[in-house]
């Protein structure tokens, strides 16, 4: 089989601050009550389409040994470690420098490391079904996931009910089909009288920032509306196996514009598809999320470590240290750790990244 799956993992996770670090960000840490962290939630997902060795990891150079001791049976050169962050597009990019190398025109599934997946049975379905479409027909197919609220921390993207193409896939039922729609456009994300537009005209769904795609198609694309990017990777591709390729690549990656795939290219490219994904999604982006997908006491909290709640509701407590007591509180939440004291109102958990951005321009980098 020629698929190939690519887990990006560099990102530094700023709105679970203080429990997500610079150190160790929210991909390497464990969230949920599953007791993975979501970076190895992510890699198990894959196991049951994908051979470990054609798994691959793009983080941060900083981040290799964290990413080795997670996913030990990983091979090593599967590992792809980026001098510094530059957004998706150059991740995207240098993943299909490397999976190029064992075979061109692959079919790639890309991935955020943390996200979370109800139904991994359909997310395999989809997937599979996915990767036989690019595979038969080229292109670029993104998963779309259903709106259930007009969310203004997404993107979205509109799709075309009159252009559909059917793809089958054999499982160990017999035959599935899967519909898979032409994308009108891609729309960042809204304000809240958008986002309630968007989820009343019905042919909107929320971006997963999942994406399939034969490498050969993602180059080209790259090389139409990226040319910079383009000649970055050509020059790179050329050092690839040698002694020096760290030090090109910590040179080309210092030139390079910091850009996602989606403004980059999916909003540019003419041939892109979206399947309208139900397994599950949750791009778990800031603490509020947490406490959605976690079980609650009967007055509503979320009790994680040593607490006490005295006419508390709804809140969600994160105590790694001695104890944490509240006494007549409602709607906040609060996580303690070791490096800081977070106390937030619920709803307003994505203002966090506002408190990493001041301590670093604070100089307090030890609380990051």
């Amino acid at each position: 089989m020629n698929n190939y799956a690519v887990i990006m993992a560099g990102g530094v996770g700023a709105r679970f601050w203080p429990k997500g670090t610079t150190k160790l960000p929210k991909q390497f840490i464990k969230i949920t009550d599953d007791n993975h962290t979501l970076l190895q939630q992510a890699y198990r997902r894959l196991e049951g389409v994908f051979h470990e060795t054609k798994i691959f990891v793009v983080t941060n150079v900083i981040y290799k040994s964290e990413v080795r001791k997670q996913l030990p049976n990983i091979p090593e050169e599967n590992i792809i470690c980026e001098p510094i962050g530059r957004n998706t597009a150059p991740c995207i990019g240098l993943a299909c420098l490397f999976i190029n190398q064992f075979k061109s025109e692959a079919n790639v599934l890309v991935v955020a490391a943390d996200h979370l997946i109800g139904d991994v049975n359909e997310f395999h379905r989809v997937i599979k079904c996915g990767l036989k479409f690019v595979g038969d027909n080229g292109g670029i197919v993104t998963l779309g996931i259903h709106p259930t609220k007009p969310e203004t921390g997404f993107g979205y993207i509109q799709y075309d009910a009159d252009k559909v193409t059917e793809t089958e896939i054999e499982t160990k039922g017999g035959s599935t089909f899967e519909k898979i729609y032409k994308v009108k456009t891609f729309a960042e994300k809204p304000n809240s009288d958008m986002a309630k537009t968007f989820l009343e005209s019905g042919d909107f769904l929320w971006n997963s920032g999942m994406f399939i795609f034969r490498t050969d198609t993602m180059m080209e694309e790259i090389k139409n509306f990226m040319p910079e990017l383009y000649d970055a990777l050509e020059r790179l591709s050329k050092s690839l196996l040698s002694n020096d390729f760290m030090k090109v690549l910590e040179y080309e990656y210092s030139k390079l514009k910091s850009i996602s795939i989606d403004y980059g290219v999916m909003e540019k490219a003419r041939d892109v598809y979206i399947i309208r994904s139900h397994f599950g999604w949750n791009d778990v982006g800031a603490w509020d999320e947490v406490y959605n997908i976690k079980d609650k006491d009967s007055n509503g909290n979320v009790n994680q470590g040593r607490t006490v709640t005295i006419n508390t509701k709804n809140c969600l407590i994160i105590n790694d240290q001695k104890m944490v007591a509240t006494i007549g509180v409602e709607d906040l939440l609060i996580i303690n750790t070791d490096t800081g004291l977070l106390i937030c109102k619920r709803g307003e958990a994505q203002t966090v990244k506002e408190v990493v951005d001041y301590l670093r321009r604070k100089g307090m980098e030890q609380y990051l």
